[in-house]
């Protein structure tokens, strides 16, 4: 497995290997590896001839006071996990390489962006489009892969490939859990020993909705309703928002009568640890 820092290399790298007649998977990530990474990756080997995964931690997607700084950086201890699960490649820019002095260009998905997590972290999106947009040119991967953990992110990457046409295939993998239902992150890592304990409520108030949905349920509110209750339970576990909306436009939705995306973002009381978590209720993303 190569680690590679320059884009111009890892545009050579990315042209020698589909002239050795090879399909590339690509799987963004910013680092501090888990399982839900891995199964991306595991899921590229099935469907790709190369992996590669980028390693970035991205300035342009984190606001004013976020974890910028703080958030977690082991490139080499991430590299042992990408080398295990197979990766052909490890792209690991320094910052300055993807945004040099005097860069001006940014990608913004409107309307999109400004939902749901985009209402609490302005040009978040602004700066995930951006920096997957130039993954997307330096790589040129045939299929990238993203976790449904992040749906909105995949719905506003999903939005920018169909109307920049760009020659990329976009697969969103299941959610990976821990054994208690808690979406897997490397935000995990901030939680108290007692914000830990209590957060698989998210899960659990998912869960309850969409067996209210499998036993027909179709008013958004009921289903809103049912994931408040179980947070009400846990007062370390505060919800941002929990939503129902369409799973293309974002648009907010009274009545299902079609795949809808349910969204949930909470803080934690102690660390403000800011968690998301999902599921899609009639179909898939």
């Amino acid at each position: 497995m190569e680690i590679i820092t320059s884009p111009a290399d890892m545009a050579a790298w990315s042209a020698a290997t589909r002239k050795s007649g090879l399909t590339i998977g690509l799987v963004p990530t910013m680092g501090a590896l888990h399982e839900g990474h891995l199964s991306l990756v595991n899921e590229s080997q099935k469907r790709t001839g190369a992996t590669v995964m980028s390693i970035f931690v991205n300035p342009t997607q984190f606001g004013q006071g976020e974890d910028y700084d703080a958030y977690p950086r082991v490139l080499e201890a991430d590299a042992e996990k990408a080398r295990a699960v197979g990766c052909a490649a490890v792209f690991a820019p320094p910052a300055s390489a993807m945004y040099p002095v005097g860069y001006k260009t940014y990608v913004d998905v409107e309307e999109l962006g400004g939902k749901l997590c985009g209402r609490a972290r302005p040009g978040h999106f602004r700066g995930v489009a951006t920096v997957v947009l130039k993954f997307f040119n330096i790589v040129r991967p045939d299929e990238a892969f993203f976790g449904q953990k992040d749906a909105q992110q995949a719905i506003v990457l999903k939005r920018m490939v169909l109307d920049l046409n760009v020659p990329v295939t976009l697969t969103v993998c299941p959610t990976v859990r821990s054994r208690d239902g808690l979406a897997l992150s490397s935000r995990n890592a901030y939680l108290t020993p007692a914000e830990r304990a209590a957060a698989p409520a998210i899960c659990k108030g998912l869960t309850a909705a969409a067996s209210l949905y499998l036993a027909g349920e179709r008013n958004a509110a009921k289903l809103i309703a049912a994931v408040k209750a179980i947070l009400a339970a846990s007062p370390l576990i505060v919800p941002e928002y929990i939503e129902i909306v369409d799973t293309v436009s974002l648009q907010s939705l009274d009545v299902i009568d079609g795949p809808v995306l349910m969204a949930v973002a909470c803080r934690t009381g102690v660390s403000r640890t800011r968690l998301i978590d999902n599921t899609v209720l009639g179909g898939s993303l």
